[in-house]
């Protein structure tokens, strides 16, 4: 996910929290390990503050703006994470810490898909009794319509690219609103009105993995407002929207027609949710340690310009929490930007990279990562070890192979080229300086180019026009899982049919149609070992095309919301679980 994470009665409520301190870990009605006890990594793994008080407001803030709040278009992580209190998909992964948070557990369906016809056909029920915002009842219909809007790319160009792919949509089909009226039942119909069914063009055993995607959201189709219906999305979750000022803040408030019987996932706890947006990313932090914002909502972490006073107090880093996540921190090396179209200059740069600035530029080990050289984590299943383009034994680059390779492109005294990076986030700032100067050892020279992080991938650096005319051969990106196996975290990321000219795909420089057929293989292999090893093979592929420069296996450090409860880390998400979060 591009893709790829709380108001407080502060007296009260910390000594409340002193008095507890001491206490070991329970468990709660879930049968989730809890704790009460303020110290380094308490929400790891376990649901730190148990509770089930109702009332009070979440302050939340966001660097930079929200992509879009559309479930049909909105691709970060953090985003779904959060759309989860306005919308229901059809499956969801379990409100729950640790590993629990990767099971797949029905949301607005009944029960998980049930396949058939090989895995090329899946049918879901719905519940009956969820109501939207204005007390109409959800259908089935609906669904369908959310799921064939997202496939209109020109007017969502951000989200994922899944249900175009595998659909049987009829030929032609650009959307509801531009094939209006044309029979689409080879691909979703709804026998009833509580009965939804997709059929694929081939058999996917992990579609319950496609069901739980945003995009399953249900849509009202008369209140369905096009690109505009961003501004106030019909809510079928707990919450709906109080007011939505686009770029400034948004709010939400509780949706009065939402029944909890229907609902076996939320506890909804919070009267209500305000988040501001484009607020300096330092300002967060320094409003976190002082308990004036609850939730960095991005949920990347401590910026560098607070990370030593945190991980240099005891009692503030006792306050944080360290996930290891399924994402990497990368560099996309587009082969689009002369001499970047020849293979020897991208070797170069993969050879000039000083890697221990890239991790620093993140935080180092500790809240910055590992050093990647390859694109699948360790965490990823099919993830293999190796490394094509050794940087020397301090990983500060090899820079006699640099300029031999320089020189093997035709530029022996180096090139100049722009870099990309998303002007919210000083992490990636600090990554494109870090870059700019150890390239700038073998003549390649970076002039860096910030661009807002709502439109990053639609307008931008995702926009394959504007990347050539504008000269980024390299730009700033990240990957999360969309689940977690290999095929959940490569194809949107290195799939070229997931480019789109009109822009908002992730993948920006990986076309290699060898690289496509050898994920059409991997997804319909059966043998589970076979898959894996599959996935890693793609992943070797592409790195021998010198397209994309692994920066680090993700981790973050993250300020604990201390005066909320049921505060844990989502391993589906990498960030905190925003559905279960209360007020103390």
């Amino acid at each position: 996910m591009i893709r790829k994470s709380r108001v407080l009665v502060a007296g009260t409520a910390v000594l409340a929290l002193a008095l507890t301190a001491a206490c070991g870990g329970n468990d709660d009605s879930n049968g989730n390990e809890t704790t009460t006890k303020a110290e380094f990594n308490a929400a790891l793994t376990k649901v730190f503050n148990p509770s089930d008080k109702k009332g009070g407001t979440i302050r939340m803030a966001n660097a930079g703006d929200w992509d879009t709040l559309d479930p049909g278009e909105t691709y970060y992580g953090y985003s779904w994470d959060f759309l989860r209190l306005y919308g229901r998909s059809l499956v969801m992964f379990k409100p729950a810490p640790g590993k629990g948070s990767n099971e797949l557990v029905p949301d607005l369906a009944e029960s998980l898909g049930t396949p058939s016809d090989g895995g090329k056909t899946w049918t879901y029920k719905i519940r009956k009794g969820v109501k939207y915002e204005d007390g109409t009842e959800v259908k089935a219909a609906d669904v369908k319509y959310a799921v064939l809007r997202s496939t209109d790319k020109e007017t969502f160009p951000n989200g994922p690219a899944y249900f175009e792919a595998f659909l049987n949509l009829p030929d032609g089909y650009k959307g509801p609103y531009k094939s209006k009226g044309m029979n689409t039942d080879q691909a979703i119909s709804t026998p009833d009105d509580y009965t939804i069914v997709f059929h694929l063009k081939q058999a996917f055993g992990g579609f319950d993995y496609m069901a739980q995607l945003s995009q399953t959201v249900p849509v009202p189709e008369a209140k369905d407002t096009g690109a505009k219906y961003k501004e106030h999305v019909i809510s079928s979750g707990p919450y709906m929207f109080d007011q939505n000022n686009l770029g400034k803040n948004f709010s939400l408030k509780r949706n009065p027609n939402w029944d909890a019987s229907t609902d076996p996932n939320r506890k909804a706890l919070p009267d209500r949710y305000e988040v501001a947006l484009n607020v300096n990313a330092d300002d967060i932090d320094n409003r976190l340690i002082s308990g004036d914002l609850d939730v960095d909502v991005v949920g990347t972490g401590v910026q560098p310009a607070a990370l030593g006073r945190v991980v240099g107090d005891p009692a503030l880093k006792a306050q944080t929490d360290n996930p290891v996540l399924a994402r990497l921190w990368y560099t996309s090396i587009n082969p689009t930007v002369a001499p970047l179209d020849n293979i020897e200059c991208r070797k170069a740069v993969l050879y000039a990279e000083d890697r221990t600035g890239y991790q620093t530029a993140y935080g180092g080990p500790l809240a910055g990562g590992d050093i990647a050289t390859t694109l699948l984590p360790p965490a990823i299943p099919g993830y293999q070890k190796f490394d094509l383009y050794p940087a020397g034994p301090d990983n500060k680059g090899d820079l006699a192979k640099a300029k031999e390779a320089l020189t093997k492109c035709g530029q022996p005294n180096g090139f100049a080229t722009n870099m990309a990076y998303r002007a919210e986030r000083p992490k990636e700032k600090a990554t494109a300086e870090a870059l700019q100067q150890s390239l700038a050892r073998v003549g390649i020279k970076l002039t860096l180019k910030p661009y807002p992080q709502g439109d990053y991938f639609s307008a931008y650096a995702g926009n394959p026009p504007f990347v050539v005319k504008n000269k980024l051969g390299l730009l700033t990106n990240g990957w999360g899982a969309d689940w977690n196996d290999g095929f959940g975290f490569l194809s949107q990321m290195v799939d070229s049919r997931v480019i789109r000219e009109t822009g908002g795909s992730s993948n920006t420089s990986v076309r290699i149609p060898e690289v496509d057929t050898m994920l059409d293989q991997a997804i319909v292999e059966t043998d589970a070992d076979k898959r894996n090893a599959m996935w890693g093979a793609i992943d070797k592929r592409v790195m021998e095309e010198a397209v994309i420069m692994p920066g680090i296996d993700a981790k973050s450090l993250m300020i604990r919301p201390k005066n909320l409860t049921n505060v844990f880390i989502s391993e589906a998400y990498g960030m905190y679980d925003y559905l279960s979060l209360g007020v103390a």
